[in-house]
């Protein structure tokens, strides 16, 4: 109601900055019946905008649209049914709207321009809770922010970030780059590279690493863990070990950790080495050095 009030009269008010004379003219013949019917019709507006706000809003909520999103729209169409009840009342009472209107079209220009920001993010955040990329609770990535989804306002998305800062993303940020949901699915996967020397089995070495990897807790049995060569390395023949896991950031260290220390000691039980980074150099046969004398006159020695 307030919202709807507020709404009226800075329509009204804008009207009279607009037009003062025109309006002043066109009240000249008003009589009181007409005042009360205007009246009457403008209430009679205020109060259905209320009751379509919120049966508007039960609807769009109904067909899973967010809370805030329902809210919205259903404070635009009960805005809309104001403003169309202004202007029924504005006609009995003979007011010409032509001037009206323009003025009111050269404000809002202005007003537009001035708030494109405002409502770039408003429509952004309607979008963003009406497709529903992530929710309340999500981990996600966006604008090289990584964290969990605490809320979604009219402005801004709020994301915990894994270390503690609370960062305020615009939502046509959001929006209009990428997302990556990584709890949406449900798991993740990880990938965990591991280097054995050359002169090592590979097919040993497999086995020995899928062990490694099944042998921890939160590893998932379904999809398998796999192990496989990836590439022959500067001083290593690499594996890569892809596993899964649960979606959320500390289980993906807990069990990254876990996987690696089960690596390291099954590699060592069964003699296959990690090897670090080697060099191999080697050194020319010494240069010799020749001094000879200055020829007559030269002050300079040369040496080569």
């Amino acid at each position: 109601m307030t919202g709807a009030l507020g709404l009226a009269s800075g329509l009204v008010l804008a009207a009279a900055e607009g037009g003062d004379d025109e309006l002043a003219e066109a009240l000249e013949g008003v009589t009181t019946g007409n005042w009360l019917r205007a009246l009457t019709i403008f209430v009679a507006a205020i109060v259905l905008s209320q009751l379509v706000k919120r049966l508007t809003a039960s609807f769009v909520q109904r067909g899973d649209g967010a809370r805030l999103a329902a809210q919205l729209v259903g404070r635009v169409v009960g805005g809309l049914v104001v403003v169309g009840g202004l202007v029924y009342a504005l006609q009995v009472l003979g007011v010409r709207l032509a001037p009206v209107l323009g003025a009111l079209g050269i404000g809002g220009l202005a007003l537009a321009f001035a708030a494109q920001t405002i409502l770039e993010n408003l429509f952004a955040s309607v979008l963003l809770q009406s497709r529903r990329p992530f929710r309340r609770g999500d981990q996600i990535e966006t604008n090289d922010i990584e964290g969990t989804v605490e809320d979604v306002n009219f402005r801004t998305v709020i994301v915990r970030t894994y270390a503690g800062e609370r960062v305020l993303v615009p939502c046509s940020q959001v929006l209009n780059n990428p997302i990556t949901n990584f709890t949406v699915g449900g798991r993740r996967r990880t990938t965990l590279t591991v280097g054995v020397a050359y002169d090592t089995d590979l097919a040993t070495a497999q086995r020995v690493l899928q062990g490694a990897v099944r042998a921890i807790d939160g590893v998932r049995a379904d999809p398998t863990p796999e192990v496989w060569v990836e590439q022959f390395n500067e001083s290593s023949i690499d594996f890569a070990l892809r596993f899964w896991h649960a979606p959320d950031i500390a289980t993906l260290w807990r069990v990254r950790s876990g996987v690696a220390m089960s690596v390291k000691s099954e590699l060592d039980a069964a003699g296959i080495t990690i090897p670090f980074p080697q060099r191999t150099l080697g050194f020319l046969p010494s240069a010799t050095l020749d001094v000879r004398a200055p020829a007559a006159g030269d002050g300079d020695r040369t040496a080569s």
